[in-house]
């Protein structure tokens, strides 16, 4: 047997036993919990500022959608941008879709009715599908830190590390690592006792209110959440900052100032979506401080759900050259062909 089969059967029977113990969970759960609803409160306020969030969200959501398709596919499309950089590009794309339809929809119509009822059920799968994005992403930009770093700093074995076999069981790594543990999250919460109130002041089903309202002991989720961040958020965190330490000092070794500007502009992008992505996720989870208040911690929740997916295919697109001639080519393609008689 083969390790990609001992492997695939490794995974098969990991799935099966997580299967079989949320079942489990979950009916241990229907004998303890009852509270079997949520009511998020959103943004409270005015008639006013509800509609002009509303309004200002729709557009960010649209934006955000009509952004990250556009990135998919030119890089579907487009031969020069089939390279594992626009590849992974790609995949962040598709997890910003995701993360932004599991959040969005449901704050409209929270913002409309200023609350929304939500089951139980439909808040552990919101959290699921959140909390397994928000992961992906991170080791999802580690991948992409390693890329930068072998193009820069081992260019000439570049291209016979990252082939498309390996990037692709890179990213099936980082999909199954995220919705892995993520499921871990969602077990632990499933073994909490809520008896009300139901009341969630925020406008998604995060981990840190669903704890809040919890009346039994969170002692071992808080300890679950501390372990499972060091190899999800820690231990990522510590190789992207090796990987652009040693690639600014092979940048800083490169004689003229063209080369290592050029050298520089491949990494920039990846740079700021990492700085901006870590920074909040941070303040939000890893370091909260009292005094942060529930307006503020909406705020930030808000900076990372809706308004980076929108701000990731802009950053790539506005400082990528070959994104934009991507553009310019397809968009003359289908102009001269929608030109012929």
């Amino acid at each position: 047997m083969t390790n990609h089969c001992r492997l695939k059967r490794i995974w098969l029977c990991l799935i099966f036993f997580f299967f079989i113990h949320t079942c489990r969970f979950y009916s241990f759960r229907n004998n303890l919990t009852v509270v079997t609803e949520f009511i998020l409160l959103g943004f409270q306020g005015s008639q006013y500022l509800r509609t002009f969030l509303f309004c200002l969200l729709l557009v960010v959501y649209y934006g955000t959608i009509c952004g990250n398709l556009l990135i998919i596919t030119l890089v579907s499309i487009s031969k020069n941008l089939h390279t594992p950089m626009y590849f992974f590009i790609s995949q962040l794309s598709i997890s910003d879709i995701l993360l932004t339809t599991d959040i969005v929809p449901n704050m409209l119509h929270v913002l409309l009715n200023n609350r929304e009822t939500i089951t139980f059920s439909g808040c552990i799968i919101q959290f699921y599908v959140f909390c397994s994005s928000e992961i992906f992403e991170c080791f999802l930009l580690t991948v992409m830190s390693y890329d930068r770093y072998m193009a820069i700093c081992n260019p000439l074995h570049y291209t016979s590390i990252m082939t498309s076999a390996h990037c692709v069981r890179l990213i099936a790594t980082c999909w199954l690592l995220g919705f892995s543990a993520a499921f871990i999250d969602i077990l632990m919460t499933l073994m909490l006792k809520f008896c009300g109130p139901n009341i969630i002041d925020h406008f998604f089903c995060d981990l840190v209110p669903l704890i809040e309202m919890a009346c039994s002991d969170t002692y071992f989720i808080q300890l679950e959440i501390y372990l499972l961040s060091i190899p999800t958020v820690i231990i990522p965190t510590i190789i992207i900052i090796v990987s652009y330490v040693k690639i600014v000092s092979v940048i800083l070794r490169i004689p003229s100032s063209t080369g290592r500007q050029k050298a520089f502009s491949t990494c920039s992008s990846h740079l700021i979506v990492v700085s901006i992505f870590y920074w909040t996720l941070f303040i939000v989870y890893i370091v909260p401080t009292r005094a942060q208040t529930l307006t503020m911690s909406k705020i930030l929740s808000l900076l990372y759900t809706v308004f980076t997916p929108l701000i990731n295919p802009i950053i790539y697109s506005l400082r990528n050259k070959d994104i934009k001639k991507a553009v310019q080519g397809t968009f003359n393609k289908y102009t001269r062909c929608g030109n012929c008689p």
